[in-house]
């Protein structure tokens, strides 16, 4: 039996014959300039199936040569040479190719030393980082994914074994020297698009493992509405199925718990009418056993007497059974309002029907298919399958600890996880179990977790069985309370912005969220910030991930920004290119945008209403042109696919003393973008003393000093005609700290910082004088913080300098590897350190040069790796008003460092 046709991709697997090179036992299809699949085959049978990863070999013949010689073959595309001893078995001295990109050299068999990493099928039993799988990125310009061992997919629609001979070798070398996004988007080619998520996706999911009825979650979900707390999801963990069950332990259900949901198709209709979204959650491994509702369709479905009461296995393997589990099982469900599924596959890897089919890749591929039936998109939600898992997105990455150290990894893990394609994931922000278990001990880490959710892909906020631990916003003292309120309001008001990178996504494989090496990648300190990534095409963000410091009453984040001009989306102050450190309360959110940015917002994030807007909020930020192109559809269905959207162009242009800021008519399908929109164009980073026009008539304007925001109001708007505001002063500048280059920016967070010092107060007015002298250039040096060394402790000195000056130092533990960072882009010489080594346990071996130090260097990476085997100390010293220490051993796992 064949699966049904839905269930069956349309599948374009044979590439084009112009684009092969081929030989007795030997096959090269040059499916991109960057991409070559390299077949060997020992009896000269090669193959043409899709396999589980590579669907659509099946492209335009890009240009290549071919040189036939006594020396070898070799087939040469703009971006990579490779070269073959023809009919040999492939091996290092028969196949190598050389990467256009970078000059590197790569050899058969080689060791990707360079690989940028991949991501993790769970965080199930991690805490803290773990390794990641190898991805599709290098810096050193290669990567090969080995595709022998994949099944294909035969006649009927399924996967089967390849049946190849011995010694078959099927590889795809992906040769893009650093052109990473034009290395996903031929991974994307060949493998299959990422679809377009709904828009409902995008808002706040509510989420807690717990045997909740439909009274209770009625109680719980109107209490965040009524408190103004946005939620578009709920997630309606296993109890909503029968546990209690004399068949298996109660992890597989498939049946109301008519206790806990005496109408589920009402309750489903009530989550519907105050515009919520829900899943259900699914651990499928046990199969359908008498006491389910569908065991007796399901049981007939698959030639079992019902009567018998002989369970219906899971099995991956059986396309019988598999066009039953979603006929009779999953659709009627469906039937009563359930909108997707979350598949919680915990269980084995491979299937006893068929060797080397992973259950959790067969269930994400067919539900995704199933889903998009009658026109909807492929969603679901389950753990990684492996490569090919974007096309069934979004990922849920396991039973996550609660603890700073797993907080601190997600962001690593989530950005780096674009490297193999799958940039949707959804954690469980707050984390899953562990804990302290107490509101105040748990709500500064809570608050954390949750603004990382709000600048990440899905913000799913989750909670384990356990009585004594409360994610409820309003269980929290009024700081965290209104930390959390804040993260999730910001997150629905986002969601115009992060649509419209969902489409880019779809569009052009670009992940919402990325690494900062995709766009830098010639600049090394791209490569060793691992806390902080592009979200979207116009904003940077480096949550903070560690609590607060003791003596600054603070939390520390460290920030490379890359070169050009960029501004604090918040607040709208002025940054250089280059390392600062960030210290912040738990207000502060570090979120930053390039001159030139264009943010569209939802000016009024409800709760259950993530549509296109009727109130825009656009943030523009000055020095440089830009643009972004808003995009809106229906939000759920595929229609967009045949052109069924509209975008909206937002444009500036600068020119030091004057703006420009153009909202274009919505072009394309308009059904869905609202006829009028009042329209608040927010120019941050602006003097205030100016002339506002509006097509060309002088306009009122509202001027906010605290973010340097001019606001214009455009009311009414029809948004099939365009509008033009112009912003222009008889200054030399528009920009709000042209005069003093941003000192009294900078002198303002030095008085926050003061505020929050567990310092004497009578020392704090003399720091505040003395700074504001040193940024006036009234006082030369840092040599007046001496004066103070009595009464900061190495750590406050740290926090003065750091944020006086762009100079100071990181430990940074939040990925895989770690590492010291040094830097000092002031140039200053009255902050030195000192690094030592020693043997293991033994003394400083000076006359070996294991000792160095001096002024700090501009920028510094110390791999902690490097110093294995040997014992280590970096101190700081700033300008002798104390010192900061980092030591640890080479041979240990983890390094400890006494400050952040």
């Amino acid at each position: 039996m064949t699966l049904p046709d839905r269930l069956v991709p349309a599948f374009e697997p044979v590439a084009r014959e112009a684009a092969t090179v081929a030989g007795e036992r030997y096959r090269f299809s040059v499916l991109t300039p960057r991409v070559v699949r390299l077949e060997y085959a020992p009896d000269g049978e090669f193959e043409d199936r899709p396999s589980q990863a590579f669907w659509y070999r099946d492209r335009p013949v890009p240009e290549f040569d071919v040189t036939r010689s006594d020396d070898g073959l070799v087939v040469e595309t703009d971006a990579l040479r490779l070269e073959y001893a023809p009919e040999e078995p492939f091996g290092p001295e028969t196949l190598s190719a050389t990467i256009g990109g970078t000059g590197t050299t790569w050899r058969y068999g080689d060791t990707d030393e360079a690989n940028l990493g991949g991501t993790v099928r769970t965080l199930d039993r991690v805490e803290g980082s773990t390794d990641l799988s190898d991805g599709l990125l290098a810096r050193d310009g290669w990567a090969v994914v080995e595709d022998t061992g994949s099944l294909v997919f035969g006649e009927d629609g399924w996967v089967e074994p390849r049946g190849a001979a011995d010694g078959y070798e099927d590889v795809y070398l992906f040769g893009y020297g650093h052109d990473y996004l034009d290395c996903l988007a031929d991974f994307a080619a060949l493998a299959g698009d990422v679809p377009m998520v709904p828009r409902w996706a995008l808002g706040n999911w509510w989420s807690r493992y717990e045997a909740y009825s439909a009274e209770d979650l009625r109680e719980l979900l109107e209490r965040f509405r009524g408190t103004d707390l946005p939620l578009s999801v709920c997630v309606i963990d296993m109890d909503w199925h029968v546990t209690d069950t004399e068949h298996h332990d109660g992890w597989t259900g498939w049946t109301w718990n008519r206790e806990l949901f005496p109408d589920p198709p009402g309750f489903l209709d009530w989550l519907h009418d105050r515009g919520l979204r829900t899943t259900l959650n699914l651990h499928p491994a046990e199969g359908v056993h008498p006491h389910e509702d569908a065991y007796r369709p399901l049981a007939e479905h698959a030639g079992i007497d019902p009567e018998s009461g002989e369970p219906v296995e899971f099995d991956a393997s059986d396309a019988r059974f598999l066009g039953g589990y979603f006929e009779h099982v999953l659709h009627p469900l469906e039937a009563d309002g359930v909108d997707f599924w979350w598949i919680d596959w915990q269980q084995w890897a491979e299937s006893p029907g068929l060797a080397g089919l992973d259950p959790l890749w067969a269930l994400n591929h067919l539900h995704a298919l199933d889903r998009a039936r009658d026109g909807r998109r492929p969603f679901v939600l389950s753990r990684w399958g492996g490569l090919g898992g974007h096309r069934s997105p979004v990922g849920f990455s396991g039973d996550t600890y609660v603890s700073w150290g797993s907080l601190a990894f997600q962001p690593y893990l989530t950005a780096t996880a674009g490297n193999v394609g799958c940039g949707w994931w959804s954690h469980d922000i707050g984390g899953h179990f562990g804990g302290t278990g107490t509101p105040e001990g748990f709500g500064e880490l809570y608050a954390r977790w949750t603004q990382f959710g709000a600048l990440s892909p899905v913000n799913r906020i989750h909670t384990s069985k356990v009585e004594y631990v409360d994610k409820r916003p309003w269980a929290y003292r009024p700081t965290v309370r209104e930390a959390l309120g804040e993260a999730l309001r910001f997150r629905h008001a986002l969601v115009p912005y992060l649509y419209t990178m969902a489409r880019r996504y779809h569009e052009a494989a670009v992940p919402p969220v990325r690494p900062t090496y995709y766009h830098h990648p010639e600049a090394d300190p791209a490569y060793r910030f691992p806390g902080q990534y592009y979200l979207g095409s116009e904003l940077l963000a480096a949550p903070h991930t560690r609590p607060r410091e003791e003596g600054t009453n603070l939390a520390r984040r460290s920030v490379w920004l890359p070169e050009g001009d960029w501004f604090d989306f918040h607040t709208g102050e002025r940054y250089d290119a280059g390392v600062h450190a960030r210290y912040g309360d738990l207000s502060d959110v570090p979120l930053y945008a390039p001159a030139g940015a264009v943010v569209p917002l939802d000016a009024d994030p409800a709760f259950g209403d993530v549509d296109p807007p009727e109130r825009l909020r656009i943030l523009a930020f000055p020095g440089a042109d830009g643009s972004f192109d808003l995009y809106e559809d229906d939000g759920v269905s595929q229609a967009h696919r045949e052109g069924a959207y509209a975008t909206t162009t937002l444009a500036q242009r600068w020119a030091g003393d004057r703006l420009t800021f153009t909202v274009g008519a919505a072009a394309g399908d308009t059904t869905h973008v609202p006829d009028v929109r009042d329209v608040a164009l927010h120019l941050r980073g602006l003097r205030g003393d100016v002339t506002v026009e509006v097509d060309g008539a002088a306009s009122d304007y509202e001027y906010r000093g605290a973010t340097d925001t001019v606001v214009v109001a455009l009311s009414d708007r029809s948004t099939d005609e365009a509008v033009t505001v112009t912003v222009s002063t008889d200054a030399d500048s528009l920009l709000a700290d042209a005069g003093d280059g941003g000192a009294e920016r900078r002198l303002e967070r030095v008085r926050t910082l003061l505020r929050h010092l567990e310092v004497p107060v009578r020392a704090k007015s003399p720091l505040d004088s003395h700074a504001a002298a040193f940024l006036a250039g009234d006082e030369e040096g840092l040599g007046w913080l001496a004066g103070f060394a009595e009464v900061l402790s190495g750590e406050q000195a740290r926090a003065v300098v750091e944020t006086l000056c762009d100079v100071g130092v990181a430990h940074l533990d939040d990925a895989e590897d770690e590492r010291l960072v040094l830097w000092n882009g002031d140039g200053r010489t009255d902050v030195t350190y000192r690094l030592t080594t020693f043997p293991r346990g033994g003394v400083p071996l000076a006359s070996e040069g294991t000792a160095r130090g001096g002024r700090l260097p501009e920028l510094e990476v110390v791999e902690l790796d490097e110093l294995a085997g040997s014992d280590w100390t970096l101190t700081v010293d700033y300008a002798g008003a104390g010192s900061v220490s980092f030591e640890g051993e080479g041979e240990a796992d983890r390094y400890e460092g006494d400050v952040r």
